[in-house]
């Protein structure tokens, strides 16, 4: 055999791997680059427009003060995780939520259970927390705004329609009585551009967990691929060295083609980071599911003594303006926290209704029940925020204990010192996912978050590039299809 006849067949591999490579990523692209457009055009709306949520000092600043005149009964604390005291309409109840996960709710008048509120009911709660009439009151199951599975307990919602200008809407829960989300009409618009896109979070689709789960994953997955393949193309038709295309050129590419080619090449490693972690968001086979710390590590943590008489008189005498009050155990001990309008908040001994004053020590002793068997291998009091306690664009509280067990996993549980409650805790892998996740999708990294508007200009610039990378390769597959 000559040299002439191996030369061909020594080739022909060579050309057959990268025609694939260009098919893939041409008929790929033609798709996924509409739907990097949208991506990164809904990521920026959402850095300045979250999906509408109820925060805690949103609920404060609109609960009217406890009418202490009628609050006459402690509500039962054997068995219950928390009893919030706060007002439903004209009268106080006790909300009980019970280890088990069932949630009562109760008067603070006689202790009678309160049924499932009405239509009456939930307008006169919507018209006190808006302080503006309703004009409209009607059931929903879910709808855009409440397609998430945090508000299956509070399933059928009321949704009143507020007065005024603004466009606001109020969602009531059927069993509590309580108002669970406050939108407005600005809100929502602003997420049909930004969550819901960028989301895919369609109510049809996102009411069906794993469905929606599965189209995230596969839709995600496609787009990697049409990263990967572009990232691959732009660098083999790049030449910077001797051996350049004509005229010098270190790209084939003219027009469109060579935008594609430099902003795809100039963007790509963002636009990979941000598919990829994209893909994470659903947490794909369950590569980062974590078991964490079980409910029964977090009673034995609260404590089951007896819950002290409540001397309802001296706290009303102290808390006139208390917006909500809260009873429940840490670290073994009775306690009360007091929240008001502003956002402030007070722990209180139960017993005694003087301030609580958490021993750090005392917290850790306890803290030992959240990994029976594991050894406490550090404790850090935490006065800043690092790379594992973070908020974006504010600060998270502060200051927390962290106590770091001797766990095959390595966990983490972050202790609020000031009223004892558990905030959270963190394995190995949701470490990992941190970086994988949260870093490579939002970067939110303290030095820029905490130093704006640094990190809205990297996010800015960024996705610009990953955008005329979009936009460019949109219009180079409509010209391909249109031929």
């Amino acid at each position: 055999m000559t040299a002439a006849t191996i030369r061909p067949t020594a080739k022909r591999p060579r050309r057959h791997w990268k025609w694939w490579l260009f098919i893939v990523h041409r008929w790929i692209g033609i798709v996924t680059c509409l739907l990097f457009a949208i991506w990164f055009v809904s990521g920026l709306v959402m850095i300045y427009v979250p999906f509408p949520s109820l925060t805690r000092n949103e609920a404060l600043a609109h609960l009217p003060p406890i009418d202490w005149g009628q609050v006459r009964t402690p509500p039962p604390m054997e068995g219950t995780e928390r009893a919030s005291l706060e007002m439903a309409g004209d009268h106080p109840v006790w909300r009980v939520s019970r280890w088990d996960g069932k949630e009562q709710t109760l008067s603070a008048t006689n202790s009678t259970a309160l049924g499932p509120a009405d239509a009456a009911e939930a307008q006169h709660t919507a018209e006190r927390f808006a302080r503006a009439p309703v004009t409209a009151i009607e059931t929903v199951e879910r709808d855009q705004w409440t397609v998430a599975g945090g508000f299956n307990r509070h399933r059928p919602l009321w949704k009143a329609t507020i007065a005024g200008p603004g466009g606001r809407i109020l969602y009531v829960s059927s069993h509590t009585g309580a108002v669970v989300l406050d939108t407005s009409a600005r809100e929502r618009l602003w997420n049909w551009l930004g969550s819901v896109p960028h989301w895919i979070y369609l109510t049809v689709l996102r009411q069906d967990n794993a469905a929606w789960r599965q189209v995230v994953m596969w839709v995600s997955g496609l787009c990697i691929i049409g990263a990967v393949t572009g990232m691959w193309i732009g660098i083999l038709r790049t030449r910077l060295g001797r051996r350049r295309f004509s005229q010098g050129r270190t790209t084939p590419y003219h027009g469109w083609m060579e935008w594609h080619h430099w902003t795809g090449l100039i963007g790509g490693l963002f636009l990979l980071a941000w598919i990829f972690s994209g893909w994470l968001s659903v947490d794909p086979f369950r590569l980062f599911a974590s078991h964490g710390i079980g409910d029964a590590e977090r009673i034995a943590y609260s404590g089951t003594a007896p819950f002290p008489p409540l001397a309802l008189p001296s706290l009303a005498a102290g808390e006139p303006e208390a917006r909500r009050v809260t009873l429940y155990r840490a670290a073994g001990r009775p306690l009360a926290l007091v929240e008001r309008q502003d956002g402030s908040s007070s722990v209180l001994d139960a017993a005694t209704l003087s301030p609580a004053n958490l021993d750090g020590t005392a917290l850790v002793t306890a803290a030992r029940r959240l990994m029976p068997g594991a050894p406490i291998v550090a404790v850090d009091r935490l006065t800043g925020p690092d790379t594992y306690w973070y908020e974006v664009g504010a600060l998270p509280v502060l200051p927390v204990l962290r106590v770091r067990y001797g766990d095959p996993a390595a966990t983490w549980a972050h202790i609020d010192p000031a009223n004892g409650r558990l905030l959270g805790d963190l394995d190995r892998r949701r470490r990992l996912y941190r970086w994988a996740f949260d870093l490579l999708h939002k970067w939110d990294l303290n030095g820029l978050t905490l130093h704006r508007p640094a990190w809205d200009a990297l996010l800015w610039l960024a996705s610009l590039v990953g955008l005329a990378t979009s936009v460019t390769g949109i219009w180079i597959g409509f010209r391909r299809l249109r031929h």
